[in-house]
């Protein structure tokens, strides 16, 4: 078969359960004739994800960008908030987005989160919070960030929007810091369709936060913050509820594939893997590291195989603070970030998804093989 006649594989392709399963769940939604507001299918959804993901209390959302900005109001953030430069440009317009400055920091070389020592040094009078990201699912350094906010009493807002189902030796990592944020898009582990969520550790802040993001209504008539409209519908509540129930299956599909990738890519010289941390990983990503003793570079090999039928992503190139919105910031010098900018040059994610089948894979190790 020719490379223009096989099938495109895309870095990803969304999870969708039988289709006849979900339709009972719209019937329920016809017959009750409620499509948002907090409905019978988001309250449960809410109550069952509490439960699988092991948290206090979780708020939906309409999407993750929203409620990262609805993170930042509930905790009063101001001024400056340290984050990373090596992750989705939502982390920091959530922050230009409530009249933040973003302080870009440098990360870890081999997990590619904030290095805890980095952001110590970057502490001013100005900072009230640092954002961190569990980027690929990898958990940040928490208990080392949590102890600095402590000391400097500061907020932790994490970014969690690949970490769904990741456990440390704590437990879950939304348990982390003053909030968590969760993605639900369509590309990520657990989907519902559009959807995010805030993980926070009190009653009071959820209740806080299921005020701002329903326009800060407190009853029928009364308004007591300025809030938004961040809620999230009955249809995709339902969608939720069912793929609930095939989410360890598809993780488990994933984790069949990723070891696929490591068998393959371990004799390849110039092709780093990124490790697995020791802990509950949920395998959202599969990114690799092309080094300089690869035979060509990662934009080379990422046209190749692009040529052939197979889009991977550099994830995440460039970095956030190379966008014209945060290139003019002093903490956005690459010279400061040489780790970041190390990453970003040479990151590259494969395909990974559980309907991804095993031929599939060994095609695109046969590419890269092919260099």
């Amino acid at each position: 078969m020719s490379n223009e006649t096989k099938e495109v594989i895309n870095v990803t392709r969304p999870s969708m359960p039988p289709l006849g399963e979900f339709l009972p769940y719209l019937e329920r939604i016809w017959t009750s004739h409620i499509l948002t507001n907090g409905g019978p299918c988001h309250a449960q959804l809410e109550r069952e994800l509490v439960a699988f993901l092991g948290v206090k209390h979780i708020a939906l959302f309409n999407n993750a960008t929203i409620a990262l900005v609805v993170a930042l109001k509930a905790l009063g953030i101001q001024g400056e908030v340290i984050t990373t430069p090596f992750s989705f440009v939502a982390t920091a317009h959530s922050l230009l987005w409530n009249n933040i400055t973003p302080v870009f920091v440098d990360i870890e070389p081999d997990t590619l989160n904030l290095d805890p020592a980095k952001i110590e040094a970057a502490i001013t009078d100005r900072t009230t919070a640092i954002m961190p990201v569990h980027c690929y699912g990898q958990p940040a350094a928490a208990v080392a960030i949590d102890e600095i906010a402590k000391r400097h009493g500061l907020k932790v807002i994490y970014d969690a929007a690949h970490a769904f189902g990741v456990r440390d030796q704590n437990g879950s990592v939304l348990n982390y810091g003053d909030l968590s944020i969760l993605s639900f898009h369509a590309t990520k582990v657990f989907n519902t369709f559009e959807g995010g969520a805030i993980v926070c550790q009190t009653l009071a802040m959820k209740e806080h936060i299921d005020r701002l993001k329903n326009f800060g209504h407190d009853g029928e008539i009364r308004v007591i913050e300025t809030g938004i409209n961040g809620k999230m519908s009955e249809i995709n509540s339902a969608f939720g509820l069912l793929q609930l129930k095939y989410v360890d299956a598809m993780i488990a599909k994933r984790e069949s594939i990723d070891a696929l990738y490591r068998k393959g890519l371990a004799p390849v010289k110039g092709i780093e893997c990124l490790n697995v941390f020791e802990g509950v990983p949920n395998y959202a990503y599969f990114p690799i590291l092309v080094n300089s003793d690869f035979p060509m570079s990662r934009d080379r090999l990422y046209d190749h195989m692009k040529a052939n039928g197979v889009n991977p992503r550099r994830y995440f190139y460039p970095l956030i603070s190379e966008f014209p919105m945060y290139r003019d910031l002093p903490s956005s010098d690459r010279r400061n970030l040489p780790a970041a900018a190390h990453a970003a040059d040479r990151i590259l994610c494969l395909p990974i998804y559980p309907d991804l089948e095993a031929a599939s894979v060994q095609r695109i190790l046969d590419l890269i093989a092919q260099v």
